[in-house]
């Protein structure tokens, strides 16, 4: 089974992939937070932090309609931000009738929720394209390097490889009940909704009292092998005068575009 959506690029070459973890990781972050401190309507700055994401998406060779395509997932999320649309004041654009009440869409509203699906959509790119690019090994031992607490990424790195093997349990467990399923010709197979949610949620138990044990037998085993509670690694290498000066220069530029979203309006 493949433990990475984008396993096909991840060892590819490029630019972009031999940039240290610690650096795309940064960038990263920062591209996000720039993009949260923009104003809504900075069409400008958000089309230039477009167009640097998609220089770095072509550079790095994971292909630009990949990286879009897989954002879409996020979509049904930023629609949470469907509010904004009645909740600000403004010049009223039409009357949305809800039950006994009205819901008044207005021009500001419509603004200021255009941009969060703007800025939700390339946050998302940015993400896909730290997967496409890095090995979350790399990703955790970057984030220990940025000190995040060694606790918080050593439940980080178990969450996503513990991830997979609950899946292949919960995936034996289905092929365990069709198998234990018979179905007559002519009959539907399954009983009715409330015995499907029934059996569904003793599946789910059951996954996560198996999940639970496993969890406590591997605990014992690294606590019997020395475990402490540090993650450990090879060490990491000093960044280099061209990764400082790489990241100084991609820093530079996501703050002018910052600049110029919050100067020009």
């Amino acid at each position: 089974m493949s433990t990475h959506h984008f396993d096909r690029y991840i060892d590819a070459s490029s630019a972009v992939h031999a940039l240290d973890a610690r650096i795309k990781l940064v960038f990263t972050l920062l591209f996000v937070l720039v993009l949260a401190l923009l104003p809504r309507g900075a069409w400008l700055a958000l089309a230039l932090a477009a167009l640097v994401l998609w220089l770095a998406v072509v550079q790095a060779r994971v292909g630009l309609r990949v990286i879009i395509g897989r954002s879409f997932v996020a979509a049904p999320f930023a629609l949470i931000g469907v509010t904004l649309l009645f909740s600000r004041t403004g010049t009223v654009l039409f009357d949305v009738p809800v039950g006994f009440a009205t819901l008044q869409v207005t021009d500001t509203g419509v603004l200021a929720f255009a941009t969060l699906l703007v800025k939700s959509w390339l946050s998302v790119q940015a993400s896909l394209l730290l997967m496409a690019t890095t090995h979350v090994a790399d990703v955790l031992v970057a984030l220990r390097a940025l000190r995040l607490p060694a606790t918080l990424v050593a439940i980080l790195g178990f969450a996503y490889r513990y991830l997979f093997v609950m899946t292949d349990e919960a995936q034996r467990m289905l092929r365990a009940r069709d198998c234990r399923s018979a179905t007559l010709a002519g009959r539907r197979a399954g009983g009715t909704i409330r015995w499907r949610a029934t059996v569904t949620g003793r599946m789910a138990g059951t996954l996560f009292l198996r999940a639970y044990e496993r969890s406590e037998r591997i605990y014992l085993a690294m606590l019997a092998r020395g475990y402490d509670g540090e993650p450990r690694t090879l060490g990491i290498r000093p960044l280099q005068p061209a990764d400082r000066a790489t990241l100084a220069f991609g820093a530079a530029s996501l703050l002018s575009i910052l600049w110029l979203g919050l100067v020009v309006r």
